[in-house]
């Protein structure tokens, strides 16, 4: 067996595919599903890869290799406690999509492992699907591996399928780390899972042969470096090792030497690599969807920091080991260095505040339990302070624990279980398959010369969602011609609509798309006359509509540069929608761009357009694009040939949009908006070209009609403005005099009130038509000028009742409590609340009963000082 840690693990299996299998390399996709709703995060190798798997999308080769990052947090709570648990891992791969098949597969993954990696055959077993007979004739009579390490296991096992959609039966390879594993799951491990996609599940539960079949196959590297380094536990490879001697260092505790201290060690390890690529990715920490994982992990891995008695802030240190150990094939990680770090810093000091945040409440909800005489606090209390302060249950517990008081632990369950399913329902399933319902095959490519013309001579040769060729007057269907001037949908630029005529009627195409395989079709309504396949036509396209379409397009890529330029060069594309009337560009950014950011940008975009760059756009090989500097999506970077969009040396992407000649034609750009969408991803919203125009004239009959509210000229707005608001400060001013007035008016008539009740001085009063803010004030100023006082105040306003309770410190230690004072007198009133002891508020709601209720308030006092 060879000698090798997992970056020299992930090469091997990658140079194997790429330069013996005639593979395409692909580099690992994101943990942000691109387009993609069924998925949070990106949990498998495969998962980035489904329209290539339906034929949505191809690459140069029809087979592609990869290392894909991946995060899985099903089991985020055994993390540390097993030795097989971890939410961030490798997962390598090589995929067929209808290219080889279930013998290619089982082969190369019997090479690699024995071969390649050299691992002994004795030593591995494998697992069919019980009625592949296929899969067991490879293994046993090509790969030559006996009867009895090979065997047959359910569909439960061996079979991999969704609710519908492609599936098909699975293969494992596993190995024997030998009997020192007492464990079976620790001993028998799976390296690799050869899925062969060969059936399409329907509706109704019949699998159906697919055409081209395909392979599937994941390997965890960080499963692969467990065998091959003889390692006891995933947290223990050589090439981690870095990440607990920091942990060790900045703890001063070792590893190995304390078991209660080693599920610390293994979680802070797994999860600094977790948030490590979370953040790199674009996530930023939050409370829903892919942030609240994120912001979970980095929590999870403080805590257990404090509980290894590290003090301060300590994970920004580790990311700088997590970024050396995954330099070599993730570099750009260590490039983007700061904005990470920065992210991650800033949501320590967040926790830091909330951890003080929960204290503060969870010591006023024990103090309330014990005033209340109650021995347990709810478990809905405790998820909450777990849930939105992001408190451990433990810690929860060792407080109350100090207090006498428990923790009602099923229900603490109870609300994380509610939490789960909610979780659950904001996205559809782990896996799965969405698939165009319109499918447009059986044509040859269709030839597009919309960059160059906006009508051509063309012929009908498809005619779709009719019963037969026809298109009748006021019918619509779907219209496929040879040579076409319409742009179909894509890379977020809408499609053409125009007509399509000829000497028999009018076509009005409504919208344009286009396929895979470059099939453009036409969404039409026929306006008069009939047409037929075979038709000879004239097609044209709404010209005024394209122009405007490429003033926008040719803007995003101006706003695009400007964004790298003002903010950094973090700064990723991740969508865009370009229309006629407006474009939209969203982009990965980790918090709010400034107004000053803003201003700069658009000004940036601007100048661009004013120094009248001359946009040239041509096809050339990839490596020729990448000398060039050309910005393009992920996607891009498999094509043989690209499009390259240069405007003239300032902007240089890879597109396949329509573009103006030069960038003076844009003429103007207005943002409109600027807002967030998700965690770390920012959207702005913008104008172009007469679109600014008519915006500023609306912009300035607005001025005029503020104007003309405020009685005064348009350079005189501001100015007015502030005068009236100066006078507004002056009125506060005056009001607030008064209400002190008024205040001090009403004590003074009050405190003749005061009477006592066994050596306490108590007051009970009814002030009607007094808000709640004026009788606190009252309360306390009340409190502050009397000693040894209970205060009980009320007031009638707007039909309801409201209640201020509060009492001297000294009278709380005789058992007199301001919350149970309210509490009494709002439920003889039909109401409820409650508070501290020393002060508490309530409302009632049967007004005839409040003189009474006030007059059994000053019993309930008599009673308490007995």
């Amino acid at each position: 067996m060879k000698k090798l840690n997992i970056n020299e693990l992930r090469k091997e299996f990658l140079d194997f595919f790429e330069l013996k299998k005639d593979h395409i390399r692909l580099k690992s996709y994101s943990l942000v599903p691109n387009k993609d709703k069924s998925l949070l995060l990106i949990n498998a190798g495969m998962a980035p890869l489904k329209e290539y798997f339906v034929g949505t999308k191809k690459f140069p080769k029809n087979r592609a290799t990869s290392s894909q990052k991946c995060l899985r947090t099903g089991d985020i709570d055994n993390v540390g406690k097993t030795h097989r648990h971890g939410t961030f891992f490798e997962m390598l791969g090589n995929f067929s999509f209808g290219d080889y098949f279930k013998k290619e597969a089982i082969q190369w993954a019997w090479e690699f492992l024995t071969e390649v990696i050299e691992l002994d055959p004795e030593k591995m077993s494998v697992t069919v699907y019980q009625d592949d007979d296929e899969a067991y004739d490879i293994w046993h009579k090509v790969v030559g591996l006996p009867e009895d390490k090979i065997k047959r296991l359910g569909k439960e096992d061996n079979f991999w399928e969704i609710e519908e959609g492609p599936c098909g039966p699975c293969s494992e390879i596993m190995y024997d780390r030998g009997p020192q594993y007492e464990d079976p799951e620790d001993r028998y491990l799976e390296i690799w899972n050869l899925v062969f996609t060969q059936f399409n599940k329907d509706s109704k539960g019949n699998y159906i042969p697919l055409e081209h079949p395909n392979i599937d196959t994941g390997m965890g590297l960080e499963r692969l470096g467990l065998i091959v380094e003889n390692a006891n536990n995933i947290f223990e490879l050589k090439t981690f090792k870095p990440i607990l001697d920091e942990i060790s260092n900045l703890s001063g505790k070792k590893y190995g030497e304390d078991a209660k201290f080693d599920e610390s060690f293994r979680v802070i390890m797994d999860h600094s690599k977790a948030m490590t690529f979370l953040v790199f990715d674009g996530v930023i920490p939050s409370n829903e969807g892919r942030g609240y994982v994120l912001r979970r992990l980095i929590r999870r891995a403080y805590r257990h920091g404090k509980h290894l008695g590290i003090k301060g802030n300590f994970l920004t240190k580790l990311f700088e080991k997590v970024m050396t150990i995954y330099n070599s094939e993730y570099p750009e990680v260590l490039e983007d260095k700061e904005r990470v770090m920065k992210i991650i810093r800033r949501e320590e000091d967040k926790f830091q505040e909330t951890i003080d945040q929960g204290l503060e409440i969870l010591n006023n909800k024990l103090e309330m339990l014990k005033s209340e005489n109650k021995k347990e606090l709810s478990g809905e209390d405790a998820f909450k302070l777990y849930d939105t302060y992001g408190f451990p249950l433990d810690l929860t517990e060792e407080i109350a624990k100090d207090m006498g008081i428990s923790i009602d632990k099923d229900g603490f369950k109870n609300a994380m279980q509610i939490q789960k399913e909610k979780s659950r329902s904001n996205k559809s399933f782990e896996g799965g398959w969405e698939e165009d319902k319109i499918t447009i095959t059986g044509y040859d490519k269709t030839f597009y010369v919309g960059d160059t013309n906006i009508e051509s001579e063309s012929k009908i040769i498809g005619i779709e969602g009719l019963d037969d060729n026809t298109i009748n007057e006021g019918e619509k269907a779907i219209v496929v011609l040879d040579i076409t001037p319409f742009y179909g949908e894509s890379g977020g630029q809408i499609g053409d609509t125009g007509y399509i005529e000829s000497n028999n009627g009018l076509l009005r195409v409504l919208d344009t798309k286009k396929t895979a395989d470059e099939i453009y079709y036409c969404f039409v309504e026929c306006e008069n006359g009939e047409f037929s396949v075979g038709d000879e036509v004239v097609a044209k396209i709404d010209a005024d509509r394209r122009n405007s379409i490429r003033k926008n397009h040719s803007a995003t890529h101006l706003l695009n540069k400007a964004l790298k330029t003002v903010l950094g060069t973090h700064i990723n594309q991740a969508g865009s929608l370009v229309t006629d009337e407006r474009l939209r560009f969203d982009f990965t950014h980790f918090e709010a761009i400034s107004d000053e950011d803003l201003s700069k940008i658009e000004q940036m975009v601007n100048k661009s357009i004013f120094d009248n760059y001359k946009v040239n756009i041509q096809e050339m090989s990839l490596k020729e694009s990448q000398e060039m500097g050309a910005v393009g999506l992920f996607e891009d970077k498999y094509k043989d040939v690209v499009r390259v969009v240069d405007m003239g040396g300032y902007s240089t992407e890879l597109c396949g949009g329509s573009h103006v000649n030069s960038t003076s034609e844009v003429m103007m750009f207005k943002i409109l908006s600027e807002s967030g969408i998700a965690a770390g991803v920012r959207r702005i919203e913008a104008i172009t070209g007469l679109s600014v125009y008519n915006y500023l004239n609306k912009y300035q009959e607005k001025e005029e009609r503020i104007a003309n509210i405020l009685k005064t000229k348009k350079e005189n707005i501001e100015e007015k403005i502030n005068s009236s608001l100066e006078n507004e400060e002056n009125m506060k001013s005056i009001i607030e005099t008064y209400k002190s007035l008024q205040e001090n008016r009403i004590i003074e008539s009050i405190e003749t009130k005061i009477s006592t009740i066994n050596d306490v001085n108590t007051l009970i009063v009814r002030l009607d038509d007094i808000e709640m803010d004026l009788l606190k004030n009252i309360s306390d100023k009340i409190q502050n000028k009397n000693d040894n006082i209970i205060v009980l105040l009320s007031s009638v306003i707007n039909g309801k009742i409201i209640f201020v309770s509060s009492v001297s410190p000294q009278l709380i230690k005789r058992n007199i409590k301001a919350g149970e004072i309210v509490r009494f007198v709002a439920q003889n009133t039909g109401g409820n609340g409650g508070g501290r002891p020393d002060f508490a508020q309530a409302g009632g709601k049967d007004i005839d009963k409040l003189d009474e209720a006030l007059k059994a308030a000053a019993d309930f006092i008599t009673d308490k000082l007995q």
